[in-house]
């Protein structure tokens, strides 16, 4: 019995499907890389020695070096902010164990933050966590 050696593809045919899975592979990173939501603004959070929880995410206020203000991720006028605030604990089912996040730039002046303070304070919010970025990153 006589057998013909296995014929030799040529490189083409054996490096097609390769290309054809990393060109999809490309394509999907890249769609899922611009699903995530976006700042309205650059926000650069200061810095921090601690650390703290943030997984839990009910209401994110931003405050940009100019003062501008977000509320989870749509700008906000600053006429508008507290009813906006308002509006928005009032469709949180536990308005009583809700939280804020408050994402201020490092830049900020402060009595511009501790003003967005209060406004959370008066419209009845009574934990507010300040995201920060830890040292050295």
């Amino acid at each position: 019995m006589r057998f013909e050696p296995p014929r030799r593809a040529n490189d083409d045919e054996r490096i097609l499907p390769l290309i054809n899975v990393v060109f999809l592979l490309l394509i999907f990173f890249m769609l899922a890389g611009t699903l995530a939501a976006l700042d309205p603004f650059e926000v650069t959070p200061p810095r921090s020695t601690s650390e703290g929880l943030d997984e839990t995410r009910e209401i994110l206020v931003l405050v940009d070096a100019d003062g501008r203000l977000a509320l989870d991720g749509a700008p906000v006028a600053e006429g508008d902010f507290g009813t906006a605030l308002a509006a928005r604990l009032e469709a949180l089912e536990e308005t009583d164990a809700a939280r804020v996040r408050l994402k201020a730039d490092g830049h900020a002046e402060a009595t511009r933050v501790v003003a967005v303070m209060e406004q959370l304070r008066e419209v009845g919010v009574d934990r507010v966590i300040l995201l920060t970025v830890p040292e050295g990153q």
